[in-house]
């Protein structure tokens, strides 16, 4: 808390100007002695607080004590502090009522550090300023008591030096409060890019042992909790904002922005499964081996995504579950298996789900070969025919082997979906009967979704 005064000198023109025709001169207030006189007597007071400012000290501490349980706190914890910084405040203060030019750099530097140093230990600035405005009022009270003690009738001269005393209290209340948000800020900043460099090693797997402990404590998650991984992209920030709220309703989640991907790490509850992330609880999992229905002749042969739609254009990938934070570096490689599944068009991938599709996308090379394993010699036929055949593939495992349904979702008879299968088992020399090569048609069929010719 500081004070400075202002000069009132009256620069009056000169008394053999002109005055302008028509001009009618302004009385001039005469305050100059008044001025003189009041900067006597408040000197006179400022002296005598400024030789017995340890006495000052100890009562504007006791009040704060009093008035601020901030304050109060801090003198229990450091009493040796925050006497000195009272005390260093004051003496810039009441020096400055002594000599406001000479002091006022060394006033705003005290001022400054002060609402520097507040900011980095936490103290609030409401109870900040709240000091100082304290500090001013005691500082005051006391220049008047002073004043009274000693020359009763020159209280009323202090009037005139009261508006420049406040102002100037108001000016280092506005510095402290600069100085505070602008550290804040600074804080801020670090703490947040602290997190990201944290969060962006635990997502790379890249941390270490050691640093799990704070890495839990600064995201605020338990060291030996379940986590999934969450990936999410959008064409557009409001898409994106969109499935982050869908997926994080009623989740615990940290989400760490990247370039392209967003990662949100999900904390899951003990019996809590990583499909269930971002569900609603009427949504049911889609069926793993469903498939659209075919428009003959399409030839697809790539079975659906499954991928349960989110909002927008977004898309999203949902890993399993993993236990550990130094685990989430291998749940956010299995988010990204899970997001190179999405659909283009969008839609939320949860890999417990689609587990042969995510084998299949793993290993590029092998989903190729097994391509050209189980359904290569069908590349022998005219496009129309290959396409049949493989819609028929499609339908009848979707169906789970069921002639009948597999005809009535492609809109033919059950005698002809079996005559299709017959024909594949004849070009292919593989047996639909037969557990292995069953699943090898299957995941050909997901690998060529995946990766088609």
């Amino acid at each position: 808390m500081h004070h400075a005064l202002r000069s009132r000198t009256v620069f009056r023109p000169a008394e053999d100007a002109p005055a302008a025709p028509g001009h009618r001169p302004r009385p001039q207030p005469v305050r100059s002695l008044i001025d003189a006189d009041a900067l006597r007597v408040l000197h006179r007071a400022a002296r005598v607080l400024l030789e017995d400012l340890a006495s000052l000290t100890d009562r504007l501490v006791a009040v704060l004590q009093e008035q601020e349980p901030a304050y109060r706190a801090a003198v229990t914890c450091d009493p040796t502090a925050t006497w000195q910084e009272v005390h260093r405040s004051l003496r810039h203060s009441v020096s400055s009522l002594l000599d406001p030019r000479g002091s006022r750099d060394a006033a705003r530097r005290c001022s400054w550090r002060i609402g520097a140093t507040s900011a980095e230990q936490g103290l609030p600035l409401d109870a900040l300023l709240h000091a100082f405005r304290l500090g001013g009022s005691l500082v005051w009270q006391g220049l008047i008591d002073e004043t009274a003690r000693t020359a009763p009738e020159d209280v009323r001269l202090l009037v005139h030096v009261a508006t420049d005393v406040w102002n100037f209290v108001d000016e280092h209340c506005t510095l402290v409060a600069d100085a505070y948000r602008q550290v804040e800020r600074q804080l801020a900043w670090r703490r947040e890019n602290r997190l990201r460099v944290l969060a962006g090693a635990l997502l790379d797997g890249a941390s270490r042992i050691a640093d799990l402990p704070e890495t839990a404590q600064a995201l605020d998650l338990p060291e030996d909790g379940r986590y999934a991984v969450v990936a999410v992209t959008a064409g557009c920030p409001a898409d994106g904002a969109g499935a982050r709220a869908a997926l994080a309703r009623g989740a615990r989640v940290y989400w760490h922005t990247g370039v392209e991907v967003d990662y949100g790490i999900v904390l899951l509850g003990e019996d809590a499964d990583a499909g269930a992330v971002g569900r609603s609880g009427h949504e049911r999992p889609p069926d793993a081996n469903a498939k659209p229905k075919p428009k003959p002749g399409t030839g697809s042969g790539s079975g659906s995504s499954g991928a349960a739609p989110v909002a927008g254009s977004a898309r999203t990938g949902v890993s399993t579950a993993v236990t550990g934070l130094a685990a989430v570096g291998d749940a956010r490689r299995l988010a990204d298996v899970a997001l190179g599944l999405c659909p283009r068009t969008g839609g939320a991938i949860r890999l417990t789900e689609h587990l042969p599709a995510a084998l299949v996308v793993s290993a590029p090379d092998l989903g190729a070969a097994l391509v050209e394993r189980a359904l290569g010699p069908l590349g022998n036929l005219e496009p129309a025919d290959e396409a049949v055949l493989l819609d028929t593939l499609a339908a009848w495992l979707a169906c789970d082997g069921s002639a009948q349904r597999a005809g009535e979702r492609l809109y033919c008879h059950r005698n002809t979906v079996l005559n299709r299968l017959r024909r594949y088992e004849q070009l292919t020399g593989r047996s639909l009967a037969r557990p292995a090569d069953l699943m090898e048609v299957s995941l050909a069929l997901t690998a060529r979704g995946l990766y088609p010719r």
